[in-house]
């Protein structure tokens, strides 16, 4: 659980999107953006490594730990417009985010062409796909219970944060969202305009985002930071905290200025 948490929900057209605060209510605003099928609990290994002096929100996307799954269909579009929401709900002129896999693919939609993104860390997050790729095969494969296989807890875990969702519903709509290569989904070249300090990590290891496709994205965004953490696959923020937390907390810490084409 994240430190001082304080739970409220925001009310949407069609769903709840619940989220937690913590740390200082004056200090530089930080979001949290979990991956697919898990929560803001995805960030439980490295929240005591947040400095108090940040303003954290942690979000638990539609359809995921407490957050409703409403009636629109998912997509990293969607999620998109959901923390847009939050973001002008809680009021936020300046922020950095943090995203774990999908949460770092809805960081990146969110800071293409967006002046109020002091500094974006993606861990583990695509930023294109393809049906020829390898990945693609392995996330259209996935289903309630191929995932219960691989994740026995899930369902439990689940149902604990989320009493009315359905579990099985929530895998088969993480499915269609994974290979959905229409413009509602990976951002794709668009990252190209990301102009906000960028910091792209991945394990070593990650089966999902291979070292090519994140060296790519960082020569797409200009002036990007990459960091390849060893011993670890996708889930490096739980694999190795402290290595991540390090990167992560003396990347946003820094004083940073946006880049520009001059």
């Amino acid at each position: 659980m994240l430190r001082h948490q304080n739970g409220s929900l925001l009310q949407l057209e069609d769903a709840e999107i619940y989220y937690q605060v913590s740390g200082s209510p004056t200090g530089h605003p930080l979001l949290l953006l979990h991956g697919g099928l898990g929560s803001l609990e995805d960030f439980s290994a490295i929240a005591g490594s947040i400095p108090e002096h940040f303003f954290v929100i942690a979000v638990d996307l539609r359809g995921h730990g407490r957050s409703t799954i409403g009636r629109k269909p998912l997509s990293y579009l969607q999620h998109q417009l959901d923390v847009q929401a939050l973001i002008a709900h809680l009021n936020l002129n300046e922020y950095s985010i943090l995203g774990f896999s999908d949460g770092g693919i809805v960081g990146y939609r969110l800071a293409i062409e967006n002046a109020a993104i002091r500094a974006l860390v993606t861990v583990g997050a695509q930023w294109r796909i393809s049906d020829q790729d390898a990945c693609y095969e392995i996330l259209s494969g996935v289903t309630p219970e191929t995932w219960t296989e691989i994740f026995p807890d899930a369902p439990r875990k689940y149902s604990e944060l989320n009493p009315h969702g359905n579990f099985a519903e929530l895998v088969q709509s993480c499915t269609r969202l994974w290979t959905d290569l229409d413009p509602a989904g990976y951002p794709g070249d668009a990252i190209a305009r990301i102009q906000c300090p960028t910091l792209i990590l991945r394990g070593d290891s990650d089966f999902l985002l291979s070292l090519e496709e994140a060296a790519d994205a960082q020569t797409m965004i200009n002036g990007a930071s990459l960091g390849n953490i060893p011993f670890c696959s996708h889930a490096a923020i739980e694999e190795s905290p402290d290595i991540a937390a390090r990167l992560i907390c003396d990347f946003l810490s820094a004083p940073r200025k946006r880049h520009t084409d001059t």
